[in-house]
């Protein structure tokens, strides 16, 4: 028996031509737009970053407040990116972000060593290095190198402790910074280097400690919101403009005004 053949109309050759090509475009457009979330990520850093529950870490963006944070909402609201942003353990987040494609950290003080390791937006704020004693401790320094016998507690990733391990000070380390103004008090060490700002505040918040001492400052860094290198460098310009408007239009001022 021959076979059949059946004619199809052009009409309807065209139509599933344009549907295909109707398809392949949208599909292409939800790649597109899904390379363009970003992943945020901070630390409990009070008050440049703090958890809303008081827990070291957050889901999403409404769990996260600062004066960093603050900076960096404002950037994302002036750009079209959809983004996530959480909170994690500095380390883990720092780890986690390098070689990540649209992820990124903050506030990431930025220095010589850290350099080529991300790519930059900021600066948002700057930082105070200080050395913190217990209410009750006498030490005095009149330098860096007067601390060079003393145990110093830090906290791994955090670029003011390993700052001091590569000076070759003793710098007893902990996954977080929360627990350092205990680590005084019990003598566990004789002096914790953290922000001018955060140390007395995480004290107080976390253990009900007052009074620490600021025995020295000994350096001041910018902070900024670092992304992986191999982030596309049209988001960090893009960013980069959005966080020059804000400024330009007052609300990083406004920012810094509510938390002083």
């Amino acid at each position: 028996m021959p076979s059949e053949c059946v004619l199809v109309p052009s009409k309807v050759i065209k139509g599933v031509k344009y549907g295909l090509i109707a398809l392949t475009l949208s599909a292409l457009a939800h790649t597109a737009l899904a390379a363009e979330r970003l992943y945020i990520f901070t630390e409990n850093y009070p008050p440049y970053n703090a958890s809303e529950s008081g827990k070291g870490f957050a889901h999403s963006e409404d769990g996260i407040t600062g004066i960093c944070t603050d900076m960096v909402k404002a950037i994302l609201a002036r750009v079209d990116y959809d983004y996530v942003m959480k909170m994690r353990d500095w380390s883990y987040a720092y780890n986690w972000v390098q070689d990540r494609e649209n992820h990124g950290l903050f506030c990431t003080a930025r220095t010589d060593q850290r350099e080529e390791q991300f790519q930059w937006v900021g600066p948002l704020a700057s930082i105070k290095w200080t050395l913190f004693a217990a209410p009750d401790s006498d030490i005095t320094l009149d330098s860096l190198e007067d601390a060079k016998d003393l145990r110093i507690a830090g906290y791994k990733g955090d670029v003011m402790s390993g700052y001091l391990v590569d000076q070759g000070f003793n710098v007893v380390m902990g996954m977080s910074g929360d627990v350092n103004p205990r680590r005084l008090t019990l003598g566990q060490a004789d002096l914790w280097v953290t922000d001018g700002l955060v140390g007395p505040l995480v004290a107080q918040e976390e253990h009900g400690i007052t009074g620490l001492k600021p025995v020295l400052v000994f350096r001041e860094t910018p902070m900024y919101l670092a992304f992986s290198t191999n982030t596309d460098p049209a988001i960090i310009e893009d960013l980069q403009q959005a966080l020059d408007k804000a400024r330009s239009a007052g609300e990083i001022a406004k920012i810094v005004a509510r938390y002083e």
